[in-house]
């Protein structure tokens, strides 16, 4: 009898010791869980010695400074545009003379920059496979609708929807027609830029180190 009881003891003290086991395994588990999980898919070519040197462009926001090609510029407002799972932003750039120009930022994967100014005076519409013009032959690229989010000042609404239509010319000329809302279509000429091209300080704050 006494030997049954001391069997029915140590069998109890082993399942409990189990017991405490599987539950710290758990709790091992759902701290993980809630301390972070696999990090996401990262670019393994991409150039993060660019990034430390010359700024992030795809982190830039309203307050940031920008160096283009020499001259420097204030980003007073910035778009964020989603079409699908795609995503790009543009951002308007103010220089000391007052003048205003439009710096795009896409991943495609690479990072791309285009640096834009409006032309109020041109009439033309998007539409036809190709636009002859100033002596250049502009091949429309894609076209199609996307939503947006502004912040700053860009004079859009803070958020809707727009109209685009992408021209790509000989080297690095772009031709882009933008509507949004219900707004006429704009037309922007565009020059490509290369990375060496931009020099970026973002200002002091929360998440603003590149």
């Amino acid at each position: 009898m006494n030997g049954s009881v001391a069997y029915l003891v140590t069998a109890a003290g082993c399942l409990i010791a189990v017991a405490g086991v599987v539950v710290a395994v758990v709790a091992m588990q759902r701290s993980r869980r809630r301390t972070g999980g696999r990090p996401g898919p990262v670019d393994p070519f991409r150039d993060r010695d660019a990034d430390a040197l010359r700024g992030d462009p795809r982190r830039l926001s309203p307050g940031d400074i920008v160096e283009i090609r020499g001259t420097s510029y204030g980003v007073r407002g910035s778009v964020l545009l989603r079409e699908g799972s795609w995503t790009w932003s543009e951002h308007l750039l103010d220089d000391a003379a007052g003048g205003q120009l439009w710096l795009s930022v896409e991943e495609d994967p690479d990072v791309i920059m285009v640096l834009w100014t409006t032309d109020p005076a041109l009439t033309i519409t998007p539409g036809a496979p190709s636009i002859d013009l100033d002596g250049h032959r502009y091949v429309s690229k894609e076209a199609g609708h996307a939503r947006f989010t502004a912040t700053g000042s860009t004079g859009l609404d803070p958020s809707g929807a727009m109209r685009y239509h992408d021209y790509r010319g000989p080297g690095k000329l772009r031709l882009s027609f933008e509507a949004y809302g219900n707004a006429a279509w704009e037309v922007a000429r565009g020059d490509e830029l290369h990375r060496s091209d931009v020099m970026i300080y973002p200002q002091a704050g929360p998440g603003k180190v590149s």
